[in-house]
C-alpha cells in the first residue's frame, strides 16, 4: 500500500494526470475544428433579427398522421412537433457544416479525447408547463429514447456508459470508444420532461399533446387533418442570439391533404403560404396562375451547397433475385434516365452519381489516394479498377427510351449471372421467370416506376407496380417487407453515427432502420468507424469517400437526380433572399409575417 501511494504522490509532483485533459468550457463546438461563429455573436448569419412577429403559417402536407409523438417507432407522426415543440441541450448554425452552440446548455466541457463530456444546463431553462429543465430531465432523456425510441436512437445513446449528475443543471456523460461525433449527437439530443412520462406507456402511439421546451405547445389536433402549433408567450429563450430571427410567427397550422395535387390546388387558393415544389413539370407548367402574375406569389430558385440528396430504387439485397451484385448492375443500367428527364421532367434533373454527389466528400472522378486506400485495406484489392481509380460512370443512353446498346450491355451482364433469355422472357437455369414488385407510396412516383416497368421489359423481366398508402408504405419500409422501394438519404457535409443506420451491417435484420437495401459489408462498416474516429478533416474525407467508393460499386440502388430547391411563396410571408440562406439552402424557420 506504502508502494502505491508512494507511486501515486510521485505522479502528481511529476504532473502525470490519470483524469482526461479537457479544455475550458465553451459555449459552441464543431465536429472539426472551431465553431465559426464568435462568442457574443447576436444572431445566425441567415436570420433576419429585426423580422416581424406575429401572424400564421400555413404549410400543405402529404398524407396522414395519427400520433404526435415523432420519436417511436409505432404510428406516424405528426409533423412539426421534433422542430418547433422539442429542444435539445445546443443548436445547430446551418451556415456551417456541423457546429453547435448552446440552447438549453450554456457551456460544453469536452476532454481532448471527446470521452468525457460535461454539459451546464442554463437556470432559466423551463418547460412550457413552466417546470425548470434539469440534469434529471436529461438522463431521462436518453434512457427513455435509448430503450423505447427510434433504433437511431439506441444506436447512438447506447455509446453512453456513466451518466454523473453532481447537481441539477450539471450532467457528465463517459463513453467507451472514441466516438468524436457522439458529444455532438448527445448535444442534439431532444429533451423531454421526465415528470410527464409517469407511469406511461412511451412507445404507445398517442394523439395526447407532449411537452417541451421549445418556442411552440401544441394546439388544436385534428387526428389525420391539421395540426396547429401555437407559441409559448413564456418561451424561455426568446431572448437568446440563436433564436433572435428564429420562430417569427404566432401560429403554425400544417393540413393533411390525399395527394401532391391536392397539396398544390391548396397552396394555389391560398390555404398555404409556402410550397416546396419537387415536381420539375409542375415547376415549369403548373404555376402560371392568377396570383403569380398579380405578384401576390414569388417563385424562387434555391442552390443547396450541401450533397445532392440520395434518391432512386432500391434493391432489397435480402431477396436473392438481387443477392447478386452483377445482377444489379444490370438493372441500373437498364434505367434510361435521358429519355426520362426529357419526356418525364423537362430535363430539369441532373443525375446524381453516388451518395455525396456535387460536394468535396464524393467519389466522383477521384482516384483513391493513399489516405482512402489505408480506409478501404483488403476491400481495394476487390474493386473494379474504374471503381478504385474513379473512372467509373453511370450510362448514358440516346434518350430513345430503347437504346439496344446499352440494354444488350445489360443482357449480357444478366447471362453472366445465370439470367437468359428465353420464351417466357428472362429466365434462369431452374426455368424461374426474372420478375418482381415496385412498390410505391402513392401517384408521385408513379411516371417513373412505370417507365422502369416498361424498360425491363424490353429485356424480359416482368415487374409489377403497386401503389400503397401513407400508412402501409412506412410499415413495410420497418419491416422490409419488399422487392424494390423509392427511397431517399439526406447526407450532410458532416456524415456521422446515422451512416450506420443508413448503411451497417446491422440493418439487414434489425427492423426499423435506414438500411433498405439490406447493405451488410464489412469494408462499408469500417468507413463508418474510420469517418466516427477521425481526428483531421483529412483523414474524414477519406473516410467518407471510400464509404460513398464502396457505396456505389456495390449497386445497391438505380440512381435517380437531383435539382435545384423550387419554392412558392406568398408574399405575404417574408424571406432572406436566395443567396443569404444557409448551406441545405431554403430554411422555413425564419420566415416571417408581413406587417
Amino acid at each position: 500500500m506504502t508502494k502505491i501511494r508512494s507511486l501515486m504522490i510521485f505522479a502528481l509532483l511529476a504532473g502525470v494526470f490519470v483524469q482526461p485533459a479537457f479544455a475550458a468550457p465553451k459555449g459552441g463546438i464543431a465536429m472539426h475544428g472551431e465553431p465559426a461563429l464568435p462568442d457574443g455573436f447576436t444572431s445566425l448569419p441567415y436570420a433576419n433579427p429585426d423580422a416581424p412577429q406575429g401572424g400564421m403559417l400555413r404549410q400543405a402536407l402529404t398524407g396522414t398522421f395519427d400520433s404526435l409523438n415523432p420519436f417511436i417507432v409505432k404510428g406516424n407522426a405528426a409533423q412539426g412537433g421534433r422542430t418547433y415543440v422539442f429542444e435539445s441541450l445546443m443548436a445547430r448554425n446551418w451556415g456551417e457544416p456541423f457546429s453547435l452552440y448552446g440552447l438549453l446548455a450554456q457551456s460544453i466541457d469536452v476532454s481532448d479525447d471527446r470521452q468525457v463530456f460535461t454539459f451546464k444546463i442554463r437556470p432559466e431553462a423551463k418547460f412550457s408547463d413552466g417546470t425548470p429543465v434539469t440534469a434529471a430531465d436529461v438522463q431521462f432523456s436518453l434512457e427513455t429514447l435509448r430503450d423505447h425510441g427510434r433504433p437511431n436512437f439506441k444506436n447512438n445513446y447506447s455509446k453512453i456508459s456513466k451518466i454523473e449528475t453532481p447537481d441539477d443543471h450539471t450532467i457528465t456523460f463517459t463513453q467507451e470508444k472514441g466516438d468524436r461525433e457522439l458529444p455532438l449527437i448527445i448535444a442534439l439530443m431532444p429533451i423531454l420532461p421526465k415528470a410527464q412520462w409517469a407511469g406511461k406507456d412511451f412507445e404507445a402511439s398517442s394523439l395526447e399533446p407532449m411537452v417541451g421546451s421549445g418556442p411552440y405547445k401544441f394546439g388544436e389536433i385534428k387526428p389525420g387533418e391539421s395540426v396547429t402549433l401555437v407559441k409559448n408567450p413564456d418561451y424561455w429563450g426568446k431572448a437568446l442570439p440563436i433564436n433572435k430571427g428564429v420562430w417569427n410567427f404566432e401560429t403554425l397550422r400544417f393540413d393533411y391533404y390525399k395527394d401532391a395535387n391536392a397539396t398544390f390546388e391548396a397552396f394555389k387558393k391560398g390555404d398555404a403560404d409556402i410550397r416546396i415544389e419537387t415536381d420539375p413539370v409542375r415547376w415549369s407548367t403548373g404555376y402560371k396562375f392568377p396570383a403569380v402574375d398579380e405578384g401576390k406569389v414569388k417563385l424562387e430558385t434555391y442552390v443547396s451547397k450541401m450533397p445532392a440528396p440520395t434518391n432512386g430504387l432500391a434493391f432489397n439485397t435480402r431477396k436473392p433475385l438481387f443477392a447478386d451484385a452483377r445482377v444489379r448492375e444490370a438493372l441500373t443500367m437498364a434505367f434510361d434516365f435521358e429519355w426520362a428527364n426529357a419526356n418525364l421532367f423537362n430535363n430539369l434533373n441532373k443525375r446524381i452519381y453516388g451518395y455525396y454527389s456535387g460536394s468535396m466528400l464524393s467519389s466522383q472522378g477521384k482516384a483513391a489516394d493513399a489516405a482512402e486506400l489505408a480506409v478501404l485495406g483488403d476491400a481495394a484489392k476487390t474493386l473494379r479498377p474504374d471503381m478504385l481509380d474513379g473512372s467509373y460512370k453511370l450510362p448514358v443512353t440516346d434518350g430513345s427510351g430503347h437504346d439496344r446498346k446499352v440494354l444488350h450491355k445489360a443482357v449480357d451482364l444478366l447471362a453472366s449471372a445465370g439470367w437468359k433469355i428465353g420464351d417466357n422472357g428472362l429466365v434462369n437455369d431452374k426455368g424461374e421467370g426474372f420478375a418482381f414488385t415496385i412498390t410505391i407510396p402513392g401517384p408521385e412516383q408513379e411516371k417513373i416506376a412505370l417507365h422502369y416497368q416498361r424498360m425491363l421489359q424490353l429485356i424480359g423481366i416482368k415487374v409489377d407496380v403497386k401503389k400503397v398508402d401513407d400508412t402501409q408504405f412506412k410499415q413495410l419500409q420497418t419491416t422490409y417487407d419488399y422487392d424494390m422501394i423509392p427511397v431517399t438519404w439526406y447526407n450532410s457535409l458532416s456524415p456521422g453515427n446515422e451512416q450506420t443506420l443508413y448503411f451497417g451491417s446491422g440493418g439487414k435484420t434489425a427492423q426499423g432502420t435506414r438500411n433498405y437495401p439490406g447493405i451488410a459489408d464489412p469494408a462499408v462498416d469500417h468507413a463508418i468507424e474510420a469517418m466516427l474516429h477521425a481526428q483531421s478533416q483529412e483523414d474524414f474525407a477519406a473516410a467518407v469517400r471510400a464509404e460513398d467508393r464502396l457505396l456505389v460499386a456495390g449497386f445497391y440502388i438505380v440512381p435517380f437526380y437531383t435539382n435545384d430547391q423550387w419554392v412558392g411563396r406568398w408574399t405575404r410571408t417574408g424571406s432572406n433572399p436566395p443567396d443569404k440562406q444557409p448551406l441545405p439552402g431554403f430554411e422555413a424557420t425564419t420566415l416571417w409575417a408581413q406587417p
